[in-house]
């Protein structure tokens, strides 16, 4: 994992982009949404999706099927401003050229607390 984001066009860690996420039950299926990427797999980007939805009120519950959540606040990546929140324990494998688009740069101390809950919850190192 590491934090390279750079204003070049192209999709770099530290950067949150839109791109398809298949769905964990039913992977030929899937949605396009944000993901925050946060380091690199060969020629491929890792991502954590992110979400609009908040996890705080159901978090045990979440726990309870090893889903984690992380609050990151709000930013430019969503035209509403809406808080957002980064699941944790699920990588997702991103191809550069399917990015749709590149949505902001998230500051480096969140990326930090990101990169952390990732290596508890994900169990990478």
């Amino acid at each position: 994992m590491e934090y390279a984001p750079k204003p070049d066009g192209r999709p770099d860690p530290g950067e949150i982009v839109w791109t398809w996420v298949p769905y964990e039950d039913d992977p030929r299926q899937g949605k396009d949404r944000p993901v925050l990427l946060v380091g690199r797999r060969g020629d491929a980007l890792v991502g954590v999706t992110m979400t609009s939805k908040d996890h705080d009120r159901d978090a045990a519950d979440e726990a309870r099927w090893g889903r984690y959540w992380l609050d990151i606040g709000s930013g430019s990546w969503d035209r509403q401003r809406r808080p957002s929140e980064v699941r944790l324990d699920r990588l997702v494998t991103v191809d550069p050229a399917a990015v749709r688009r590149e949505g902001a740069v998230l500051d480096r101390a969140r990326f930090d607390q990101v990169v952390a809950g990732v290596r508890r919850h994900a169990h990478v190192r």
